[in-house]
């Protein structure tokens, strides 16, 4: 973080969604981190620290292994704000009570504000919040008034202006708290006093200057360009931090869409004037995913062969000793623990769990702590095309995670011309605007068919299309059945090996967004 530019350490005390915090906190236009309560006093004596939000959690505070933090926390002389249990760990750390609820408040509540100042600033009468908690607290600690209650939570918001700290039994960082963005940016502006500072402009030069320290004066970067919008944006911080010493490669592994490689060239090759070297690697990285079905053992080999190409690469330059990548903070929370804390891993990213413990390249990552819409404001920014930053994601590991399966030539290009109808039709007909991504995955499934009165039997294809703000979470969305009739028809007739579509009619979570 760039010096003086004060931020919020969100604590996760055992939170799936911590980072969702995290995230809502940046929307506000403020630094924030996360931290697990182990390492929380130390990365709050670290940073230039504005204000502590405590993190909501499965755990009940009284029980012995309930996750816990120095109560030295409280003595920083920063504003805290406690989240469902964060409330109750800042209720029990100052001498109030919890106990378990009699009656417990799960999904949408109702709650009443007593208060309509500090947190509640302009959030005034009856709101509605997402409730999600079986303890209750019993007593308040000294000091402490009510804020906001429910018909069973009369503690649902409390406070001591006084000594800076709130809590909120309820979670506003969620979209079902019809408020809670108010709340929170309520707290980060008015409570904490901080400056909406966190921008594009901003986060650009902090990133120039960590990549121009880390590289030094005669380092070299060899960057993984896959034409997205995140290795994009990545390539472009980068060659600001240290010019033509930024070597991009393009690499054909065989798992592309249609048309990607191609792309990718024309606007990095010949718009932006970038050294760029393509590589065809398709034979190789086949050979090597030939026979492996795990998802999991797929992306590790995708790992794997990609570093392989960028040492390679690496040869032709002298100080080449950095590998650039476009990780963002979604890939890192998904795949490994990154915080020391209690959050599950989902599934490994190829560039993030699935690289060698050998690698022998220092790793330049300028997106790893940002979320997805704020590399896209970047983009903006650094005058990337909307047709670039708007583009749907696409994974690292290609369609080997959208090929369940074994991964062979024929079966690959089966998919690539399915997701390509897909994609057209729904750009076509100008529907692709708000969502969030849509494309076909083949499935290892055979059925019975009837094509020219004759019997097959084929694979299917699913057709997946969702929402979403940050990849976090997703819900599937209808198309027009005209739509997807006419989808349907042209992969059956257009597509050999296909004789069957599906619809993929499910959220994330509990699915992921991609199949595996």
């Amino acid at each position: 973080m760039s010096a003086g530019q004060k931020g919020i350490l969100v604590v996760d005390m055992g939170a799936q969604y911590a980072q969702l915090i995290a995230r809502r906190v940046r929307e506000a236009h403020v630094w924030s981190q996360i931290a697990p309560p182990d390492r929380a006093l130390e990365i709050a004596r670290e940073m230039e620290l504005g204000g502590i939000i405590l993190s909501g959690g499965p755990a009940s505070v009284y029980a012995p292994d309930a996750p816990s933090l120095t109560e030295e926390i409280l003595e920083l002389g920063v504003p805290v704000l406690g989240i469902c249990y964060g409330l109750q760990w800042l209720v029990q750390a100052l001498g109030g009570t919890v106990v378990p609820a009699d009656k417990h408040e799960y999904g949408r509540t109702s709650v009443q504000v007593r208060r309509d100042e500090h947190i509640f600033e302009a959030v005034a009468g009856r709101t509605v919040v997402w409730m999600s908690h079986a303890d209750r607290v019993e007593a308040l600690p000294e000091g402490f008034e009510v804020y906001a209650s429910s018909n069973d939570c009369p503690f649902a918001a409390i406070g001591n202006p006084e000594r800076g700290a709130f809590g909120v039994q309820f979670h506003p960082e969620v979209t079902h708290t019809v408020r809670g963005r108010e709340i929170l940016q309520n707290f980060v502006w008015r409570v904490c006093g901080l400056e909406a500072s966190w921008r594009p402009d901003s986060i650009v030069q902090r990133e120039i200057e960590k990549i121009q320290g880390q590289v030094g004066d005669d380092g070299e970067v060899v960057l993984g360009l896959s034409g997205g919008v995140d290795s994009s944006v990545a390539a472009l911080i980068v060659h600001r931090a240290i010019g033509d010493r930024l070597h991009c490669i393009f690499v054909d592994n065989g798992l592309l869409r249609l048309g990607e490689r191609e792309s990718g060239e024309a606007l990095f090759g010949q718009h932006l004037n970038m050294d760029l070297t393509v590589v065809d690697a398709s034979a190789q990285f086949l050979e090597k995913l030939a026979g492996v079905r795990d998802p999991e053992a797929k992306r590790k080999v995708i790992g794997h062969e990609f570093v392989e190409v960028f040492r390679e690469e690496a040869k032709r330059f002298t100080n080449a000793r950095f590998l650039g990548q476009g990780t963002l903070y979604p890939d890192v929370i998904e795949s490994v623990n990154v915080h020391g804390g209690n959050t599950a891993v989902i599934k490994s990213h190829h560039n993030v769990g699935g690289l060698p413990e050998d690698l022998e390249m220092d790793l330049v990552e300028p997106l790893r702590e940002l979320f997805k819409d704020e590399v896209r404001d970047i983009g903006r920014h650094l005058g990337l095309s909307d047709v670039l930053v708007d583009r749907q994601p696409f994974p690292g590991p290609g369609l080997a995670v959208r090929c369940l399966g074994e991964l062979t030539a024929e079966r690959l290009e089966s998919l690539r011309l399915a997701d390509r109808i897909v994609t057209s039709e729904i750009e076509a007909e100008g529907l692709h605007e708000g969502l969030w991504q849509y494309f076909a995955v083949l499935l290892p499934v055979r059925s019975v068919g009837v094509m020219g009165d004759a019997r097959t039997y084929e694979e299917a294809c699913a057709i997946r299309v969702v929402q979403s703000e940050d990849a976090m979470t997703a819900d599937w969305v209808l198309l027009p059945q005209e739509l997807l009739a006419k989808i349907s028809n042209r992969i059956i007739n257009e597509v050999r090996g296909i004789n069957r579509v599906v619809l993929d009619i499910s959220s994330k979570p509990p699915s992921t967004i991609e199949w595996e």
